[in-house]
C-alpha cells in the first residue's frame, strides 16, 4: 500500500452551505490521543456524547455530538472519529482547523483528505468492494428514485454476490480444466464425466443474466441523450416543454426563436432521458442562427437517438417536403445505422383533413398532448428498457464492459472445449481471462490508475 495511505486524514463530511448538522470527520491508526486532545477526554466505542468542542485555548468552538468507531469496525476500518456539530461552513472549518492543529501534536502526519479517500481506504482495507465503492458516489447522485433504489441494491452488495457466484462457479471449472492438463492421458474422459461442457454452458447462462441486469442498471445511471431535430416553427420548442412538463424553452411563431440549445433531463419510469431542443435546420445567412445551426448538428451527431419532428400541417407544401428530404438525406449520411431516427409528426390537433396519409411515424400534438404516452413508450423501447425493474441494480459502463469481455472470453472457451484435447491449455487461458475481467469489477484484478480515476470523482469527505 502506497506510503500516503496509511497517513491519518480529516475532511468535511457534509456538502458545502449552511445546514441544521455538518460532519468532520477523521480517519487513521491510533486516534486516541487525538480524540481526547479535541473531545477533552477519552470516549466510549459507537456511543454518541454530547460535548463542548473547543479550540486551543479552550474557547468554545460549538456543543455537539462526537463518536468513536475503533479499527476494524468503522467505515475506513480504521479508528474514525466523527464531530457532528451545526451545519455552518464558519463553524465546520473552525472544527476542521482545530483537529488539524490537534493533530500535530496527537496524531503526526495528520493531513486534508482527498476527494474520495474515505472510500478508498474502505476499499482498500477490505470494508466494502470496488462495485460498493461506486455505489456510494451513485447513490449520492442519483437523480431518479429507481436509480437510488438500484444503487442501494449494489451498495448492499446484490451485484458483487452475482459476480463472486459467477467467480466461483468459473473457479470449480478452472480447477478441473487444470486437473486434466496434469494427467493428459485421462483429460477427455474426466471432463465428460466432470460434465465440463455443461458446467460451461450454466456460466454463459449465469453471465447473460447479470448481463441483463448491469445493462439495466447503467441504463439507470447513464440514461440516453435524445436529440429533438427539424426545420423552424415544427415545434421541437413545444414539444421539449410538453416532456418536460415545464416551460423552458421560448416559443413564438417566428421561425428561428431557438438559436442554441436547450436541454433538460427528464425522467420515464425512472430512467434519465437527457432532452435537447436544436436550432431550426435551414439555409440561413444569419451568422448567430448559422452558429446554432451548427451546434444542432453537433448535437445530433453525439445522440442517443434523434427525434425528427415533421409539421403535419405542411405536408402539402413542396417547398417545405423538399426541406424535409434534405435534413432526412443529411441525417442518413451522418449517423448512418449508428443512431436510431424517429419520424414525429407534430400538431396532429391543427392538421388538414387527409394530412395523416403523409405521416410515417409517430403522430402527436405537443399542444394537447396527444400522442406523448406513445412517445415516451417508444424513447424507453430505443433505450432498451424493461418495465420489470426490481431487483435491478445500478451498474457502471466500465461493469458492461467487463462482463462483455467475460461473455466473449467465455465463448472462445466453449469452442476450444470442443476441440477437446486439441486446446485444453487455451481452453484454461480463456476461462483465467474470464475471471481476471469479473475481477475488474469488484476490484480484485484493478490497475491503480483506475482507482484513481474512480475515487476523484468523490466528494471530499466520501
Amino acid at each position: 500500500m502506497p506510503a500516503h495511505h496509511s497517513d491519518p486524514i480529516a475532511a468535511i463530511a457534509t456538502a458545502p452551505g449552511r445546514g441544521a448538522v455538518g460532519i468532520v470527520r477523521v480517519s487513521g491508526r491510533g486516534l486516541g490521543p487525538l480524540v481526547r486532545a479535541v473531545c477533552g477526554r477519552a470516549l466510549k466505542a459507537r456511543q454518541a456524547t454530547y460535548l463542548p468542542f473547543r479550540d486551543a485555548r479552550g474557547e468554545p468552538i460549538d456543543q455537539g455530538l462526537a463518536l468513536y468507531f475503533p479499527a476494524p469496525h468503522s467505515y475506513t476500518g480504521e479508528d474514525v472519529l466523527e464531530l457532528q456539530a451545526h451545519g455552518g461552513p464558519v463553524v465546520l472549518q473552525l472544527l476542521l482547523a482545530r483537529c488539524l492543529e490537534a493533530g500535530r501534536a496527537a496524531l503526526p502526519g495528520l493531513r486534508l483528505a482527498r476527494p474520495g479517500e474515505f472510500s478508498e481506504r474502505a476499499f482498500l482495507n477490505g470494508k466494502i468492494d470496488l462495485a460498493q465503492a461506486e455505489a456510494i458516489a451513485d447513490l449520492i447522485d442519483a437523480s431518479t428514485e429507481a436509480a437510488a433504489r438500484s444503487a442501494g441494491r449494489s451498495l448492499s452488495g446484490a451485484f458483487s454476490q452475482e459476480i463472486h457466484a459467477l467467480r466461483d462457479a468459473l473457479i470449480h471449472l478452472r480447477m478441473l480444466v487444470e486437473a486434466t492438463l496434469d494427467f493428459p492421458e485421462e483429460e477427455i474422459d474426466f471432463l465428460r464425466k466432470s460434465d465440463a461442457r455443461g458446467q460451461l454452458s450454466k456460466l454463459q447462462q449465469m453471465l447473460h443474466a447479470v448481463m441483463q441486469r448491469a445493462q439495466q442498471g447503467a441504463l439507470l445511471r447513464e440514461g440516453i441523450k435524445v436529440v429533438i431535430a427539424g426545420q423552424p416553427n415544427a415545434g421541437k420548442s413545444s414539444l421539449l416543454n410538453a416532456l418536460a412538463g415545464a416551460e423552458l424553452a421560448i416559443v413564438t411563431p417566428v421561425a428561428g426563436t431557438t438559436r442554441d440549445k436547450v436541454q433538460q433531463t427528464i425522467q420515464i419510469e425512472g430512467v434519465p432521458l437527457h432532452i435537447v431542443d436544436t436550432a431550426g435546420l435551414r439555409v440561413s445567412e444569419d451568422a448567430v442562427e448559422k452558429i446554432g445551426i451548427a451546434r444542432a448538428w453537433e448535437e445530433i451527431a453525439a445522440a442517443d437517438a434523434v427525434l425528427f419532428l415533421h409539421d403535419l400541417t405542411r405536408v402539402a407544401d413542396p417547398a417545405y417536403c423538399r426541406a424535409d428530404a434534405e435534413i432526412a438525406r443529411t441525417l442518413a449520411l451522418q449517423r448512418g445505422a449508428r443512431t436510431p431516427v424517429v419520424d414525429v409528426w407534430n400538431k396532429s390537433d391543427a392538421a388538414p383533413a387527409g394530412a395523416d396519409a403523409a405521416a410515417h411515424g409517430l403522430r402527436l400534438s405537443a399542444r394537447t398532448g396527444e400522442g406523448l404516452a406513445a412517445l415516451r413508450r417508444k424513447l424507453l423501447n430505443i433505450a432498451g428498457w424493461q418495465s420489470a425493474a426490481e431487483g435491478v441494480y445500478i451498474a457502471r459502463e466500465r461493469h458492461v464492459q467487463a462482463l462483455r469481455r467475460a461473455h466473449a472470453h467465455l465463448v472462445e472457451a466453449a469452442a476450444h472445449l470442443d476441440a477437446q484435447a486439441h486446446a485444453l491449455d487455451l481452453l484454461a487461458e480463456e476461462l483465467r481471462l474470464t475471471q481476471n475481467a469479473l475481477g475488474e469489477i469488484t476490484g480484485e484484478f484493478t490497475a491503480d490508475d483506475l482507482l484513481g480515476v474512480i475515487f476523484t470523482k468523490f466528494c471530499i469527505g466520501k
